[in-house]
């Protein structure tokens, strides 16, 4: 562990931003990222269809940590496109998470050069080749660097991070739940293999937003 941390301690955060969802490895590294710059901007993706308790702790963490917080939501609210398409994350989450999650994202992206995540190898099969430094090109063509400092952190060592500086965690953590996202597409893991088996009914394990330049 000492290792990694000695290599974000290299890492650049000029003209970086990092994507947050709270959940407890985005959360592990923003505590080390504000260290080096307490005004690195937070991205957050404001769906509408959170869980009470990840905006109840996205707002105590903006608080207590001082957050630069920017909340990315879609163009339409949660009612405008319900009345326009029904309940898609229900008939097609594919369509939902494009319009509420990947679209506002990579739109803000296009003012950084740096962007860092929180993923792991170890969260998921579609994540196993997970590099530190990769390369994302957005819709316009500019090409940005995706660090993913904990690429190879095993979720014992984010959870030996959390608790020896003793930082605060998710509610839902404690109810079993190990990858956290929208309410609607977010159920208890189906594996203990595979920590994001609970997403979407099991119907698929990634949002769109790490699979957009592939």
């Amino acid at each position: 562990m000492s290792q990694v941390l000695t290599d974000i301690n290299k890492a650049t955060t000029t003209n970086a931003c990092f994507t947050c969802s709270f959940q407890l490895e985005d959360v592990v590294l923003l505590h080390h990222l504000i260290q080096k710059d307490p005004n690195l901007p937070v991205l957050f993706l404001e769906t509408g269809y959170h869980f009470a308790a990840t905006y109840n702790y996205r707002d105590q963490l903006t608080k207590q940590w001082n957050l630069n917080l920017l909340n990315l939501a879609a163009k339409q609210s949660v009612a405008d496109q319900e009345a326009q398409f029904g309940i898609l994350n229900q008939s097609s989450p594919a369509q939902c998470c494009q319009l509420r999650k990947v679209e506002p994202l990579f739109n803000a992206l296009e003012n950084y050069d740096i962007w860092y995540t929180g993923l792991r190898r170890e969260q998921s099969p579609t994540r196993a080749n997970l590099e530190v430094h990769e390369a994302t090109v957005l819709k316009s063509g500019k090409t940005i660097a995706k660090v993913s400092p904990l690429a190879h952190w095993t979720w014992k060592e984010v959870w030996q991070y959390a608790r020896q500086h003793n930082l605060p965690i998710l509610e839902l953590y404690d109810q079993g739940y190990t990858s956290i996202g929208c309410q609607p597409c977010t159920a208890k893991p189906a594996s203990d293999d595979n920590l994001r088996s609970g997403r979407w009914g099991g119907k698929k394990l990634e949002c769109g937003i790490h699979t957009f330049s592939n």
